[in-house]
């Protein structure tokens, strides 16, 4: 389902913004990126990390960089958009080519397509 108040192309934008974040190894340059792709109190929380604030994601993300060296975050799902949510799912994967982590992204946008918020799930949902 797709929802034609958000700008498509703005949002693929925002979205490619998030992953270059999310891989980009000069502090002043991620932080530069995260504030063009998130909203001012745009808050960021997964089970490693829970931030609130461009500045603050930057820092938490360079964080998590230091911890998980040589790794790349890559988009591996469409995005798929209802209203003002969009959810995506995404694989980091290790120097030698391994995917270590995998998951989704749900994710909140204003009306200009910035990131207000984002929950990120690690991981398959358990069978009931």
């Amino acid at each position: 389902m797709t929802d034609t108040t958000i700008d498509p192309a703005a949002l693929e934008t925002t979205v490619e913004g998030y992953f270059a974040t999310w891989n980009e190894p000069d502090a002043d340059r991620r932080t530069a990126l995260c504030h063009e792709v998130w909203t001012p109190d745009g808050r960021y929380t997964d089970p490693l990390l829970d931030a609130t604030g461009p500045q603050a994601i930057a820092e938490g993300l360079g964080a998590l960089q230091s911890q998980f060296p040589g790794h790349a975050v890559a988009r591996s799902t469409a995005l798929d958009v209802h209203h003002d949510r969009v959810r995506f799912g995404w694989q980091i994967t290790a120097p030698n080519g391994s995917v270590a982590f995998e998951g989704i992204d749900v994710a909140v946008v204003d009306q200009n397509g910035r990131l207000a918020s984002i929950t990120g799930f690690i991981g398959d949902l358990a069978a009931s």
